[in-house]
């Protein structure tokens, strides 16, 4: 069942179009691959989807509600979240006052569900009274993540995962999303490592200048030429 749904979506800059007739889905208990080099809209239709930027035409639904150019605060109640790219956390706020902004829609039990992420991010812990911008890349990004989770999405958004990140930092982040997923949460992913997303991911969507040309299952688009000629360096 499609849980996250987006039908024709048009949308950009000015008098710029970017995105061109999006259509894909992320149904229950998945993980999803958006794959594309830069500039190819990616982040853009992750800005879209939460209420960043405004749909053109076409439509966003979750949980079989349509959820088109709603606010952001009413996206977050449907149940996504995003992980942005770049992080954007509150530099100048420790690391739970960070973890608490994530709940602003749902403030009951916080206390709780930042015990939770605690438990997924030991590292965290240590660090909770720490301000986010003295945390390393890979803090900042497990900070962002955990942020994220406050508000107990069914979908989650990741922008970026790997960016700038060692590879065991990523590992470790990795298992992480793996138990995420487990409990039950979709999530959409945005990476530049094409091999790793494709092995941890159940299907994928490829974007070129703005539109979706590819899709399939992600062990098969592994081997497809197309794939390991434009992404894995591979002919």
């Amino acid at each position: 069942m499609a849980l996250l749904e987006i039908k024709g979506l048009n949308t950009g800059y000015g008098d710029l179009r970017i995105l061109r007739d999006i259509s894909m889905e992320v149904n229950e208990g998945e993980i999803v691959a958006l794959l594309g080099s830069n500039g190819a809209g990616k982040s853009t239709l992750m800005r879209t989807i939460v209420g960043l930027q405004r749909t053109w035409s076409g439509e966003v639904g979750m949980g079989g509600k349509s959820i088109t150019n709603a606010s952001s605060g009413t996206i977050v109640k449907s149940g996504i979240s995003i992980v942005p790219e770049g992080r954007r956390l509150f530099a100048g706020m420790t690391v739970a006052e960070n973890l608490e902004m994530g709940a602003y829609c749902n403030r009951k039990d916080i206390k709780h569900r930042i015990d939770k992420i605690f438990q997924d991010f030991p590292r965290l812990y240590e660090r909770r009274n720490h301000l986010a911008g003295d945390l390393s890349g890979g803090e900042q990004q497990m900070c962002a993540v955990g942020r994220a989770l406050m508000n107990e999405p069914r979908v989650l958004l990741i922008d970026e995962f790997s960016l700038g990140l060692a590879p065991t930092v990523v590992d470790a982040l990795t298992e992480v999303v793996y138990e995420i997923n487990r409990r039950g949460v979709s999530i959409l992913i945005v990476e530049q490592d094409v091999q790793m997303v494709l092995e941890i991911s159940s299907r994928a969507y490829v974007m070129e200048v703005g539109a979706i040309t590819l899709s399939g299952d992600s062990k098969e688009l592994l081997g497809n030429s197309k794939i390991k000629e434009a992404y894995l360096g591979l002919e």
